[in-house]
């Protein structure tokens, strides 16, 4: 006696046409893959079938609205394996959703036969019959217009012309314009779809833009030079800085937490345990009896102050990021109000927050197991105050610490009320985790790009975060930050930070920096990475009129940041190539729009070759893989160099020297978009 064996829900049958390994999609469709509008989105899978009879595929991108959007035929990208690719491009938010259609192709079973059997002599009559049978049914499809059917119809006329030579009748049936109908209007036998995976398509600064990080309290600063006593820079004083900051180009102002600053543990100056009179203490250690995570620190101003710091920004075009830190100042109201939300010792104190061997003394970490949902309400609720005073982006310190259930939840709920909102991921953390925290709904994370310096390092990881990766992890690249400053930036001087802001910029759609990368502040604290005088511990007003005329940086970052407004390609993710280099220190890599892609029909190619040795002079001969740049492989091409304005003749072997004191890198435009 048998049993039937239940089969695996969901189950679907597999297709006469089998359409397999699609992609990009997220642990099965469990979790939507990720997009921007206008995004280039590479669509993938394997398709074949039984017997030796041509297979084809489509790329179908579903609207949010349950309608098809765009049929795009998929190409062979691997013959032999059955590996198909399309690109799709969405054009407006929302939840979009895309499938892949396997088909028989009957003529491209025609044409592969009858080339083969016309140039032998073998059927000859019978495979032009038969070529002129399936353009007639191709010529039938409604879909066609007037000009295509009378491409397909003429061509079967000529392919019935027994007056002809059969090649010339062969030539017509398969000539360049048949083609090109068929493959805008194919003829499409035994259709198998694959099930429509889910596609979250954000707006573009979810996936492009430039911040520049600020701690509002240095700017206007002021110390009395007989007391030594500071006067905190205000909303209002930082505000003045805003003008500069637009005209080099920035997207995004990001200020660091701008909440009250507990005393009780205070940490003073570079990280000490005492703090001194006057000391501020970090903006990390958050909350005192002037309130929390919802209020300004009075140094800083009124919320009144903050909103004119927000319309100052919109005035000229710069968004605000606001720093979210989850945890509490000993002084913080949720201490003595939610007790319960923190981690109790043996001995009744309150746990500090530690990552060994560092400590935080000055902050309790929130414990999200006794409370959960009361902490859950009063972030969520604290954060909708932030967006309705204009926020649109919240950087957020450590959400590797907190329950994945909890930002889940929470992103998903912003998404539907605040679906402008883009949250970056500060998780310097192990890669599963970093990867999961974009997938259940982070818009951004920081990466590990500080820490990769050589040439193959770079190459490695560039090719990691533009492929498969980027479906739901989108990179936001900083040379440094206030808490990260590693010995390739200590040792490496002005070359060091010209060099990583290059490959930042061009590398990345989003990139960012830290404030004072203008004056190429280097000097660490002894035995750390970061920068002694810490400003998270201190003011640290700047000369900005010094920084615009000592080094040069702040003109590069302005022509960086012009560069990637000009050029559409720097600002898409998944479109990166590596190529080789005769000379290990130099990292070369493009990045390429086609025109059917680009936003006005016209195609960019952009070559950046980069040295990352910031002490000598390097030169080598660049290997371009020229299929990738859109060239044949003995092509010469005119590549202008948009960061100095030179031109040169190249090939597919150009030879480059970069000099990290004069020239570290090329950013060069194939064609002179």
């Amino acid at each position: 006696m048998t049993t039937d064996t239940p089969l695996p829900t969901p189950y679907a049958p597999i297709g006469r046409i089998p359409v397999v390994e699609v992609g990009p999609i997220v642990e099965g469709g469990r979790w939507p893959t990720k997009a921007v509008v206008g995004e280039v989105v590479p669509v993938r899978a394997t398709v074949f079938r039984e017997g030796h009879d041509a297979v084809a595929a489509t790329a179908v991108l579903v609207a949010p609205d349950g309608t098809d959007h765009t049929s795009v035929r998929m190409r062979d990208v691997a013959p032999g394996l059955d590996l198909m690719l399309a690109h799709v491009v969405p054009d407006a938010e929302g939840l979009w959703g895309f499938r892949v259609e396997g088909w028989s192709d009957p003529y491209g079973t025609w044409e592969h036969d009858a080339t083969i059997k016309v140039h032998a002599g073998v059927d000859v009559e019978l495979m032009l019959t038969e070529g002129a049978l399936v353009l007639e049914r191709a010529a039938a499809q409604p879909a066609l217009t007037t000009q295509q059917r009378s491409v397909l119809l003429d061509a079967v006329t000529a392919l019935r012309d027994a007056r002809r030579p059969a090649e010339a009748r062969l030539a017509a049936g398969t000539a360049p314009e048949v083609r090109e109908v068929l493959d805008a209007v194919p003829l499409r036998d035994h259709v198998s779809s694959s099930a429509t995976y889910p596609l979250r398509v954000h707006r573009q600064r979810a996936l492009y833009g430039s911040w520049y990080e600020m701690f509002p309290r240095s700017e206007g600063a002021v110390q009395d030079p007989e007391t030594g006593r500071w006067r905190s820079g205000t909303l209002r004083t930082a505000a003045r800085r805003l003008p500069a900051i637009a005209q080099m180009g920035f997207d995004v102002v990001y200020l660091t937490p701008i909440h009250p600053i507990g005393t009780t543990n205070r940490k003073g100056r570079n990280n000490t345990l005492t703090a001194l009179p006057g000391d501020p203490g970090s903006p990390y250690g958050i909350g005192s009896p002037e309130g929390g995570h919802d209020a300004i620190h009075p140094d800083l101003g009124t919320i009144a102050d903050f909103d004119a710091f927000v319309a100052r920004a919109r005035e000229l075009g710069l968004e605000v990021a606001l720093d979210i830190a989850l945890q509490a100042s000993p002084d913080h109201p949720w201490v003595t109000e939610h007790p319960e939300w923190f981690t109790t010792r043996a001995d009744g104190s309150i746990a500090y927050a530690e990552n060994p061997p560092k400590k935080y003394q000055d902050i309790y970490p929130l414990n999200f197991d006794n409370d959960p949902e009361g902490i859950y309400v009063a972030i969520r609720d604290m954060l909708v105050h932030w967006a309705e005073h204009g926020v649109t982006a919240f950087r957020v310190d450590n959400p590797h610490t907190k329950p994945l259930p909890f930002w889940e939840r929470l992103l998903r709920e912003f998404d539907e009320r605040y679906p402008d909102i883009v949250f970056l991921s500060e998780a310097f953390t192990k890669p599963a985790m970093m990867r999961t925290l974009a997938t259940i709904g982070f818009h951004q994370s920081y990466t590990y790009y500080a820490w990769r310096n050589t040439a193959g390092e770079l190459a490695e990881y560039l090719r990691e975060v533009s492929g498969d990766l980027g479906a739901v992890m989108r990179p936001s690249f900083w040379p440094t930050t206030h808490d990260i400053l590693t010995p390739y930036m200590q040792q490496g001087g002005v070359p060091a930070f010209a060099i990583r802001a290059v490959i930042a910029a061009t590398a990345s759609p989003t990139w960012g920096i830290y404030s004072g990368y203008e004056l190429a502040e280097s000097v660490a604290r002894p035995g750390a990475e970061e920068q002694i005088d810490n400003e998270k511990y201190e003011y640290k007003p700047r000369d900005w009129e010094e920084a615009a005329r000592r080094n040069g940086l702040t003109d590069l970052l302005t022509r960086l940041n012009q560069i990637r407004r000009e050029h559409p390609a720097l600002q898409q993710l998944r479109n990166l190539t590596v190529h080789g280099c005769t000379d290990d220190a130099i990292l070369c890599f493009s990045k390429r729009l086609a025109p059917e892609h680009a936003p006005d029909g016209v195609g960019d190619t952009v070559i950046v070759c980069v040295t990352t040795d910031p002490y000598a002079t390097r030169q080598g001969h660049l290997q371009l893989d020229m299929a990738a740049l859109g060239l044949a492989d003995d092509a010469g091409f005119v590549a202008h160099d948009v960061l100095s304005g030179q031109t040169f003749a190249w090939d597919a072997h150009p030879f480059v020297r970069l000099d990290p004191h004069g020239s570290c890198a090329h950013v060069v435009v194939v064609g002179g978009r």
